[in-house]
């Protein structure tokens, strides 16, 4: 699957690829003591901020991959180097499979995993099997107290509330989104992006796939995925985070679909990271490939497996938050999300149309382990957009809804800015309009901004309640405590109301195991001598 498309088409290649793809990772990062001492030398301040703000540590992630092992892989023969990420201290590579086989050899290499999955079964070179269906995508490009006047654009961001966080001046302002798209033609040149030059909100961006600083070029959907967030024209279009702050970074090949697409993104969002990004939008998502041995299946959909939805999982370990598009195989015969729509941690999206129902293009959930996925729902179905002549139109897919969300996340963190990424996440989950009755289409429904906005002002002001999180869980919930509260008992109730776990917890011990807990709603009362609470529980 790919981003942007309704239409599906299932096809079979039987091309021979001299070329493989493949991952080398390395033992060890040889200069992580000098960079953890000197941490200037690879994130910015406002990077280092951000972290701790969020009691985020440094380690190993942060190091860049030791020079001496690129540039040795780099001299290797028949070796080219496409990308590279420190996060997971790799570099994706290309060459022929004796070529990069020789470099299991080397003393810092630690494995080579090769994108055709079969390479890395001994015995077994041969393609993938028939029962595997492949997909790709056609028409890569497109498918068809403040006080906006928003025009057409109205429908869309008052459906989230998003307006009542405009009316109280939080647009954005001082919060950075990165956008990792295919590229942004008309971006500097056209009007409704005019407000985002006059006011010097776009901070930069970069060409991954042609390593240039050329970014106002590529292919056409990242212009309009923007223009939900930061475009601007009077009485015909305001994006959901006007004020905020852009970074532009290319990281889709229009012309091909290939895993190394991947390693673009994930070297995007590390660079994203190190300028002190708050939020990434990703408008893109993967599935099949043009050599379909690469391609993935279904049961590869469980947030672990891509090397995309790994990279999206370091970024929220980082203090970002990654809103992603669900994606538009509803109505195929493959109709479950891509990556990174499958990351745990991602905010993944939905489309609906004006009415609130369900965009029958939009993929649906669960993950392949059985979470909920996608985890909300915004406007994808006809939605307002800018085009690369500047002309303000509709298109649909929930390539529009991932930004209509991702700038209201922007907004939100404006208002709550003491909140980390965990705690927003939670919020604007538990905002949904079908929160305690998720389903494969909707997730968890349509989030209301303003209730996530309200919700988090009590937390943060009345500082009297217990926090628990993440609710819906797989395993673990932890539980943050009220002010001058160190104990507690915890009782957890299902749906019969029988007793199924009675623990004491502490803020030594703060967290709560469900892992023998069959999936279900369930009931939960928190009491010690000062506070007693109840709620409910959803365990995945």
């Amino acid at each position: 699957m790919k981003k942007l498309l309704f239409i599906i088409a299932l096809f079979s290649v039987g091309f021979c690829y001299a070329q493989e793809d493949a991952w080398v990772y390395f033992r060890d990062k040889p200069d992580a003591e000098f960079y953890l001492a000197n941490p200037l030398e690879m994130l910015t301040q406002k990077a280092l901020d951000r972290r701790t703000k969020q009691g985020i540590a440094l380690d190993d992630k942060d190091v860049p991959i030791h020079q001496a092992y690129i540039d040795e892989v780099i001299a290797s023969q028949g070796i080219t180097v496409m990308a590279k990420s420190k996060w997971l201290n790799v570099l994706h590579i290309r060459g022929s499979r004796e070529d990069i086989l020789t470099l299991k050899v080397l003393s810092f290499v630690d494995k080579v995993d090769f994108a055709n999955k079969t390479l890395n079964i001994p015995g077994n070179i041969s393609g993938r099997t028939a029962n595997q269906q492949q997909y790709m995508a056609v028409n890569k490009d497109f498918e068809t107290h403040t006080d906006f006047n928003y025009g057409s654009s109205a429908n869309q961001i008052q459906m989230l509330k998003g307006n009542l966080l405009h009316e109280q001046n939080f647009t954005g302002k001082g919060m950075t989104i990165a956008v990792l798209d295919a590229g942004f033609p008309g971006v500097n040149t056209t009007q409704p992006f005019k407000r985002l030059f006059d006011n010097s909100l776009i901070l930069g961006g970069y060409d991954f796939v042609t390593r240039s600083d050329n970014f106002y070029g590529g292919g056409t959907h990242g212009t309009l995925v923007l223009s939900t967030m930061g475009g601007y024209i009077d009485g015909q279009l305001t994006g959901t985070a006007p004020d905020a702050f852009y970074y532009l970074f290319i990281t889709e090949d229009p012309t091909s679909e290939n895993p190394v697409e991947e390693s673009y993104w994930v070297e995007a969002a590390e660079k994203a990271d190190s300028l002190g990004v708050d939020v990434i939008n990703t408008s893109l998502g993967y599935f099949g490939y043009d050599n379909t041995a690469y391609s993935y299946t279904y049961e590869n959909m469980d947030g672990q497996t891509a090397f995309i939805s790994r990279g999206a999982n370091v970024a929220f370990l980082k203090g970002i938050m990654c809103v992603v598009s669900a994606g538009n195989t509803g109505t195929s015969n493959a109709p479950h999300i891509g990556v990174p729509a499958d990351a745990a941690n991602s905010l993944t999206v939905g489309a609906v149309d004006a009415q609130r129902n369900y965009g029958s293009f939009s993929s649906i959930g669960p993950s392949f382990d059985n979470r909920v996925k996608p985890d909300v729902m915004a406007k994808g179905a006809q939605s307002t957009i800018a085009t690369t002549d500047g002309t303000v139109g509709t298109a649909s897919g929930t390539s529009f809804a991932s930004p209509i969300t991702a700038g209201l996340v922007a907004c939100l963190w404006q208002a709550l800015p003491d909140m980390t990424n965990v705690e927003l996440l939670q919020l604007i989950r538990q905002s949904a309009d079908r929160y305690a009755n998720p389903t494969n289409q909707y997730g968890y429904g349509i989030p209301d901004f303003s209730l996530a906005l309200q919700n988090g002002k009590d937390i943060k002001n009345m500082n009297t309640r217990f926090i628990l999180f993440p609710n819906p869980c797989n395993d673990i919930v932890n539980i943050a405590f009220p002010k001058g509260v160190h104990s507690a008992t915890v009782t957890v109730f299902n749906n019969l109301g029988q007793l199924v776990v009675n623990k004491a917890v502490s803020t030594n011990e703060p967290y709560l195991t469900l892992g023998a807990l069959a999936t279900g709603v369930y009931s939960y009362k928190l009491e010690s001598a000062a506070v007693s609470q109840r709620g409910r529980l959803i365990k995945e």
